[in-house]
C-alpha cells in the first residue's frame, strides 16, 4: 500500500506498523469535508481492507481548531459533486461504523455537527481535553440527517435529546462521562493515546475483532439480525484457522500469530 505523507494532501496517511494514521489536513478549512478528503477517506479504507498487515485505521485531524468542522458548504454552494466512486461508498460504510477494520477516532480537537458525525462513524475515540462536542443545526434551522439522530445508539437516550434538540456543546469530560468518547488526553498527547489504544485492538485475531465490531453495532440497531448474524459469524470464526492458533499459543505461552482466516 502507498503512503502519502506530503504535507500539501488534503489527506496525508502515514503507517506505524498494523496502524494506517489517516489525517485530514484542511486546517484553514477546519478540516471540512469536500470531495477530495471525503475520497481520500474513503481510498483510505479500502486501501486498509486490502492490506492483512493493516489491523486498524486511527483518523485524526490537523491542527487545534477543530478535529472536522463538518461539511465543507462553501464546496457545496459551489454544486461540488461527491460521486457514487468506491472510495465515496467507503467513507460512507465507514460514517455508518461498517469499515472492515476497526477505526480509533482521534479527536485532536473540537468536533461539532457533521466532525462529531464522522467520529460516530469510528468504533472507539480519544479526545483531547480541550475539545467540545455538539450538534449546533437546529439552531440554524435544520437537524443532524448526517447520522447525528443515531446518538441515542451510543449514549443514553436523554442525553442524545439534549444534544440534538439544545445544539449546545459539552466539555470532553463530559462526553467521557456520558460515554460518547472512550478517552481523554491532553492536546500533545492525543495521537499517541490513540495509536496505543489502534495497536492494542490490531494485536487481536482479524476475524474475532470484524465479528465482534459488527454484532455489537447490530445489537443495538437490529438485535434479530444480529442474533442471525451471530450464528454466521460463530461458524466462521470457531472453526477458523485462527482460533485453532489463538488455542495453540495459549497453551505454549507465546504471542498468537495471526492469518486472518
Amino acid at each position: 500500500m502507498s503512503e502519502n505523507t506530503d504535507a500539501n494532501s488534503e489527506l496525508v496517511v502515514e503507517r506505524s506498523g498494523a496502524v494506517l494514521i489517516a489525517r485530514l489536513n484542511r486546517p484553514e478549512a477546519r478540516n471540512a469535508l469536500n470531495g477530495n478528503l471525503i475520497r481520500g477517506i474513503g481510498q483510505a479504507v479500502l486501501d486498509a481492507e486490502a492490506d492483512p498487515g493493516i489491523r486498524a485505521i486511527v483518523l485524526i485531524g490537523t491542527g487545534d481548531r477543530a478535529f472536522c468542522a463538518g461539511m465543507d458548504l462553501r464546496a457545496f454552494a459551489k454544486g461540488e459533486s461527491f460521486g457514487a466512486d468506491p472510495a465515496t461508498e467507503a467513507y460512507g460504510r465507514l460514517a455508518k461504523g461498517q469499515a472492515g477494520v476497526p477505526v480509533v477516532g482521534a479527536a485532536n480537537a473540537t468536533a461539532v455537527g457533521g466532525g462529531l458525525e464522522l467520529l460516530l462513524g469510528c468504533d472507539v475515540v480519544v479526545a483531547s481535553s480541550a475539545a467540545k462536542f455538539g450538534f449546533p443545526e437546529v439552531k440554524r434551522g435544520l437537524f443532524a440527517a448526517g447520522g447525528g439522530t443515531t446518538v441515542g445508539t451510543r449514549i443514553p437516550l436523554a442525553i442524545a435529546l439534549e444534544l440534538l434538540l439544545t445544539g449546545d456543546f459539552v466539555s470532553a469530560a463530559r462526553a467521557y462521562e456520558v460515554g460518547l468518547i472512550n478517552a481523554v488526553a491532553e492536546p500533545d498527547e492525543v495521537l499517541a493515546t490513540a495509536v496505543a489504544l489502534a495497536e492494542r485492538i490490531a494485536a487481536n485475531a482479524p476475524l474475532g475483532l470484524a465479528a465482534s465490531k459488527e454484532l455489537a453495532r447490530l445489537a443495538v440497531t437490529d438485535s434479530d439480525e444480529a442474533e442471525a448474524r451471530l450464528k454466521t459469524w460463530q461458524g466462521k470464526v470457531f472453526t477458523s484457522a485462527d482460533a485453532k492458533e489463538g488455542a495453540t499459543a495459549f497453551a505454549e505461552k507465546r504471542t498468537p500469530q495471526w492469518q486472518g482466516k
